[in-house]
């Protein structure tokens, strides 16, 4: 067999919460044939699959059965051209935000509001990532995936995706099926900063900029989450934990009567988009140390990993979290990162 199956091993540098989770099997394929290998391999033992990106959206077990696969495939390809845009295909094992300073030096622009998402290309559909305005639907054209169902690789295009907030079909009706393998994007070669955030045009007047180039709002971009977010080399974290709750514009009415600095966003229409950091900072939980884990001290949308903390001891403080907050609000918090395996094992 060509492919090297590691066994028992350590995915603690492989998880950004640096949870201490061990792998049964382990396997990083850089070509189709090798991740065909790979799954063959899990059918013929009957073991379950993980896809393994950068670990970043994902808060894993202490132990993982089956197999775990993280694709090693790399590369950008500039696809096609014209005079306003450019299409490349981008390998799914790439890395996103090196990807995205790759682009800007090129001068293909579209990316930057993104800078500094930890993952890779190929975990981008899975969840729609997005950012200060911008989504990854803004400049998705199509993916190519390995259908686990069909055994082939297929082309799915941006309006078969069912792209929504932090959302696709992927991690629907079609969660587990599909593994992207290479991803299309529509650059320009036109600067057009999105500065929809009101965050970002205010740093760039801090800095005495009024006439913004992509490259002046990615630099913003990384600065501002680099003061929100902690490195998850110094500490554990799967960036932001909860998802910002959408709620009908009456009851967003009712809530910014009796609390006047709800920090909320327009959404769809008939609906408000509130700040989950604030929710959870109002009730109290900013900074709060709960055992190994806790609420980072300077964005409470993010809880941490202070060492040698686990998934339930984190799932622990989540649910007192959501509790509290609906206590004082009304408002469900949903936790974003995926778990896995959904039970305990």
């Amino acid at each position: 067999m060509s492919l090297a199956v590691h066994q028992n091993y350590s995915l603690k540098g492989l998880n950004t919460l640096g949870f201490d989770v061990v792998a049964e099997h382990f396997v990083q394929p850089d070509t189709l044939e090798a991740l065909q290998e790979a799954l063959l391999l899990s059918e013929a033992n009957q073991w379950p699959v993980l896809m393994l990106g950068g670990g970043s959206n994902l808060i894993l077990s202490n132990h993982i059965p089956g197999l775990v696969i993280q694709l090693a495939n790399r590369g950008i390809e500039l696809v096609n051209s014209s005079a306003e845009d450019v299409v490349v295909e981008v390998a799914g094992g790439e890395n996103w935000h090196q990807m995205v300073e790759t682009t800007l030096e090129q001068g293909w622009y579209g990316l930057e509001n993104l800078a500094l998402i930890p993952g890779t290309v190929g975990a981008a559909p899975i969840q729609n990532i997005g950012a200060y305005g911008v989504e990854l639907k803004d400049r998705f054209v199509s993916l190519q995936a390995w259908d686990r169902k069909e055994l082939r690789l297929v082309t799915i295009e941006k309006d078969q995706c069912d792209f929504g907030y932090r959302w696709s079909r992927f991690k629907g009706e079609d969660a587990g099926r599909y593994i992207v393998w290479s991803v299309r994007l529509c650059l320009s070669l036109i600067p057009d900063p999105v500065l929809n955030y009101r965050v970002l045009a205010d740093q760039l007047e801090q800095q005495g900029i009024d006439q913004p180039h992509p490259n002046h709002l990615f630099e913003t971009v990384c600065g501002i989450r680099r003061s929100k977010l902690p490195d998850p080399d110094e500490l554990g974290n799967a960036g932001s934990f909860f998802e910002n709750p959408v709620v009908k514009l009456e009851q967003y009415e009712q809530l910014k009567s009796a609390f006047p600095n709800l920090v909320a966003f327009a959404d769809k229409p008939g609906f408000m988009k509130l700040a989950a950091g604030w929710l959870i900072d109002q009730a109290g939980w900013k900074g709060c140390r709960d055992g190994d884990v806790g609420v980072y001290d300077k964005q409470a949308l993010v809880l941490v990993n202070h060492g040698g903390g686990d998934r339930s001891q984190l799932l622990m403080l989540a649910g007192k979290i959501q509790a509290s907050v609906l206590e004082r609000f009304g408002v469900q918090l949903d936790i974003e990162p995926r778990q896995y395996p959904i039970e305990p094992v």
